[in-house]
């Protein structure tokens, strides 16, 4: 699992330095959010806010290009120059931002579908394996990569703020993986007779779901994702500015609740008929009529449910 974990942290990495080339390119191009951040920025020397202020006129007013006339790209130094105030902005936006439900439902959200793909994508190109590793019942979710990237998310911002040094990151991201994967591995097996990873077999395991070496990748992915991941992430989510914004993302996380809830009744389900206990009443009796054990085992490939895989 924790394989797929790292996976996740490459491709998030990989992501942000996309974007930061995107960024990168249009602030070249003279266009974006960069350069009119840039005119606006006083950290930035006057030399860089004066062609910022250039370049953004001659894309924002095109009816006047003629009159304003093709302006001076910014150097390689002025760019960078331009990225360091980027920097500067977002990480004060980011250490004065309140996270909220609506920030947790997105992380949430995110987190929990990139982990499924990421996992699957992974499983094939090491194992050359194809199977649905979904966790729950309805659509590509796996909330244990959700509640994962919320956790590191919140953590993250609260050790910014208190400017907490590289070694308690460390050892906080450390706590949190540990707990997290103790919880979630003992809750699955204890109420849903599940097991989805088993670390018994490696060397300094402390638990059946816990084991030194995961831990020590956990306070490394805590760093990175304190450092690099959080300041991107948050300004990119950012504060909900319209009505529909917030409906919507209240409408997700209705979903998603159903989604949880449904999937633990099922799991209930599921083992109660594997101990010969009939339906109680009509809810229980409509889940063994859509949600049977073919259902189960079919959606639920990865895991293994009392003893069957599956």
């Amino acid at each position: 699992m924790f394989l797929t974990i790292l996976g996740l942290l490459a491709l998030a990495v990989l992501i942000r330095i996309a974007v930061f080339a995107i960024k990168w390119f249009m602030a070249w191009l003279g266009r974006g959010k960069p350069i009119r951040r840039a005119a606006e920025n006083r950290e930035v020397p006057e030399e860089v806010r004066k062609i910022a202020r250039q370049l953004d006129d001659y894309h924002r007013y095109k009816d006047y290009r003629k009159d304003i006339g093709k302006p001076v790209r910014l150097n390689a130094r002025q760019l960078m120059v331009v990225a360091r105030a980027e920097g500067i902005v977002r990480d004060d936006y980011v250490n004065h931002m309140r996270i909220g439900w609506y920030q947790i439902v997105i992380l949430f959200l995110v987190g929990s579908v990139a982990g499924l793909f990421l996992e699957e994508g992974w499983m094939y190109l090491t194992a050359h394996i194809v199977e649905g590793r979904y966790g729950l019942v309805w659509g590509p979710f796996s909330p244990l990569y959700g509640v994962g990237a919320v956790l590191l998310t919140v953590i993250s911002l609260q050790l910014r703020k208190h400017d907490a040094k590289w070694w308690q990151i460390f050892l906080v991201a450390m706590v949190v993986g540990g707990l997290l994967e103790q919880v979630t591995g003992w809750g699955m097996e204890t109420f849903m007779g599940a097991v989805s990873w088993d670390y018994s077999h490696v060397p300094g395991h402390i638990t059946k779901w816990v084991a030194v070496p995961f831990l020590v990748m956990w306070g490394f992915l805590g760093i990175v994702w304190a450092e690099v991941i959080t300041p991107w992430l948050l300004e990119l989510i950012g504060e909900p500015r319209t009505e529909r914004q917030v409906a919507f993302v209240f409408l997700l996380a209705v979903y998603l609740a159903a989604d949880i809830f449904m999937t633990l009744a099922c799991f209930e389900r599921r083992a109660q008929r594997d101990a010969g206990i009939p339906p109680r009443n009509t809810f229980e009796q409509w889940i063994d009529e859509n949600y049977s054990d073919r259902f189960m085992s079919s959606r639920f490939q990865n895991m293994v449910i009392e003893g069957k895989k599956g």
